[in-house]
């Protein structure tokens, strides 16, 4: 009778149900493990599962290789501009199914859109929005994170500055990222030359902003705290990503727009960065 404890379809349901690490110690108990842990299934189940997203139409990569860059603890900046990086933290992944988003600097949705065919800098001037179409689909990771501003390079500054950070799940294992031949692209500027109250920032799949799940990221009561609160908050949904930062006394903000695109211009957009910065 075939032993039990290496029962292939026993032991892939149990994988199943472990995270990364404990799937890598598994696979070193013996050369049996170390098959049965490099079948694919057993690393999509398990980013689906982390990330509660439902699976893309199609991914470029290995599951194991997305698990990985998902959750090895890496983030934008340590690939580049590490100096200025002072502390970040996972907000979690949702989903792209068209690839057409608005950007906001508020949690109040705009009476009309911008036109996706309009100039998104004049846009963002105006009313802090903006559209953006021939987004990649799929799975999306947001990131918020805390930065130096960019004015200085002085290690003594204390200017900081709040991004929200989301990229494509494959974006860390493309070849034009990690050689640095694809760089963000600045969109637009707003400049709110009054006191601000918050920090805001939210990135919105257009197809889903009338839907029920983008209503609880729109309740901005519901979760972005006392004013005294000073801790950074984030709202996730599957169609949708949002921050709020409370502020202290200020004299306004300067929000940047920028994005990421593979292969040049007409590329597809694999990045989007909302960052706030106290002028």
């Amino acid at each position: 009778e075939k032993n039990k404890r290496y029962e292939a379809d026993i032991w892939t349901e149990v994988a199943k149900y472990l995270d990364g690490k404990d799937l890598a110690r598994l696979g070193m108990t013996n050369r049996w493990f170390h098959r049965l842990i490099m079948e694919d299934s057993i690393w999509k189940y398990a980013c689906l599962r982390d990330l509660q997203v439902p699976p893309p139409r199609h991914v470029s990569f290995t599951w194991k290789q997305l698990y990985k860059s998902a959750f090895d603890g890496s983030h934008a900046y340590c690939f580049r501009q590490q100096e200025k990086h002072i502390d970040w933290m996972r907000i979690g992944g949702f989903v792209l199914e068209t690839p057409s988003v608005l950007l906001t600097e508020k949690l109040v949705l705009p009476k009309k859109l911008p036109k996706p065919e309009g100039n998104p800098e004049r846009t963002i001037q105006t009313s802090g929005t903006c559209v953006l179409t021939n987004v990649r689909t799929g799975i999306w990771l947001a990131d918020l994170q805390l930065v130096r501003c960019p004015v200085c390079n002085l290690n003594t500054c204390e200017g900081t500055m709040q991004v929200l950070d989301a990229r494509h799940v494959e974006l860390f294992l493309e070849e034009g990222y990690r050689n640095g031949s694809w760089e963000y692209e600045d969109i637009g500027i707003h400049r709110i030359e009054k006191p601000s109250d918050t920090a805001t920032g939210g990135i919105f799949e257009i197809k889903y902003l009338t839907s029920p799940c983008t209503a609880g990221v729109l309740d901005v009561k519901s979760w972005i705290g006392q004013p005294s609160d000073w801790q950074p908050k984030a709202r996730l949904c599957l169609h949708a990503v949002a921050v709020n930062t409370n502020l202290q006394p200020n004299e306004g903000l300067q929000v940047k727009f920028q994005a990421m695109r593979s292969r040049g211009a007409d590329g597809e957009v694999v990045s989007i960065r909302i960052s706030q910065q106290l002028i």
